[in-house]
């Protein structure tokens, strides 16, 4: 018998790949209230804005925008608010001592479901600057044509 993941995509975050160089990957729990997890369910997420902080052996994700869920009343959280991930203690100090090298930062890039709990997924990233995102928008224009030419060659 295999064992399949269970892995239900809420939001994912392609501006990242197009501002960051993503060098490794690491995956944590969220910390969320009752409601908030309700919205996640229902898709109700943004992370395009979102960046992630290490405070004190604690890491936290800022600017993670969950909709307040319509049948929740006073049990909603605030969107906004710093969201508390889960990392082993060896993890976290892992990354510290990453984020602390120049130019290094902590971006959200996929939050979902896996076996019912909410996870997000981040990258260790390094900023690009302009002319990298160029020469990545020439390489994609590039690829697409060639995919053209095949197509039209194959008809």
């Amino acid at each position: 018998m295999g064992t399949k993941e269970a892995r239900k995509l809420v939001c994912n975050n392609k501006k990242a790949y197009h501002d960051y160089f993503v060098e490794e990957k690491f995956e944590a729990g969220i910390a969320l209230a009752g409601t908030e997890v309700k919205s996640l369910r229902l898709g109700k997420c943004s992370i395009k804005e979102s960046f992630i902080r290490i405070n004190s052996g604690e890491v936290f994700v800022y600017g993670m925008h969950i909709s307040p869920y319509e049948m929740g009343n006073i049990f909603n959280k605030d969107p906004l608010r710093p969201k508390k991930l889960l990392l082993h203690k060896s993890e976290i100090l892992k990354l510290t001592s990453q984020t602390t090298e120049k130019g290094y930062t902590l971006i959200p890039l996929e939050v979902y479901f896996k076996d019912g709990r909410a996870k997000l997924e981040f990258g260790l990233c390094k900023g690009k600057k302009l002319y990298d995102k160029r020469e990545d928008i020439a390489k994609k224009d590039e690829r697409r044509a060639n995919e053209r030419e095949f197509k039209i060659k194959n008809i």
